[in-house]
């Protein structure tokens, strides 16, 4: 059976970064409401800025940056986390989906959420962060997830975990009700030899 594949793209800026912390634990969240097992992989917008940099002026993606970038558009599910920086998504965060394929994340299931210093910034996952994947027709699910500083303090049912649990398992019913994706291996269909010299 194949496994579904969950990416989680976080653009967090500190090691280590509580935006990576949200996308681990909705991951975790994901994974357990889904019921089946599931590959999770993380990519930290952080370490490709310079090419995320080189790709906007060149055109041409390095090799972390492709494969970060592929994983994403082969992927069954994105989980996508950044810090809110004046009442908005960060700028690598943005850059990091101004480079993806046009259709990538067409019809694709996202869980969007954010981190902030503080309460008043949640707003932006639902102005900034929700506008943008509607925009590149992704399946955006109806619970954001935003934890300012004071919600890792009270973390319970009631609080963060009971918006991650609520929001995970929003994901994982979008996911369940799509087949498992599969990358296409451009090797499954070859060219016939005969076919290539008639050319």
């Amino acid at each position: 059976m194949t496994s579904r594949s969950i990416v989680v793209v976080t653009a967090g800026l500190g090691q280590p970064s509580s935006t990576r912390m949200l996308g681990e634990q909705l991951a975790a969240a994901t994974v357990t409401a889904l019921g089946e097992p599931a590959e999770v992989r993380v990519v930290e917008i952080r370490d490709l800025a310079h090419q995320l940099v080189d790709n906007a002026l060149t055109g041409f993606p390095a090799t972390e940056l492709r494969e970060a970038l592929e994983a994403v558009a082969a992927a069954d599910a994105v989980i996508a986390v950044t810090p809110i920086f004046n009442a908005s998504f960060s700028g690598l965060f943005k850059t990091f989906f101004d480079v993806q394929e046009q259709d990538a994340l067409t019809g694709k299931p996202v869980l969007i959420a954010a981190t902030g210093g503080s309460e008043r910034h949640s707003l932006a996952l639902e102005h900034a962060m929700r506008p943008l994947f509607s925009y590149l027709r992704a399946v955006v699910v109806p619970t954001a997830v935003y934890a300012a500083s004071p919600d890792w303090a009270s973390a319970g049912r009631q609080g963060l975990n009971g918006r991650v649990e609520r929001a995970a398992g929003e994901l994982a019913s979008l996911v369940a009700g799509r087949p498992a994706t599969k990358a296409e291996d451009p090797f499954d269909h070859p060219t016939p030899f005969a076919e290539l010299l008639a050319g």
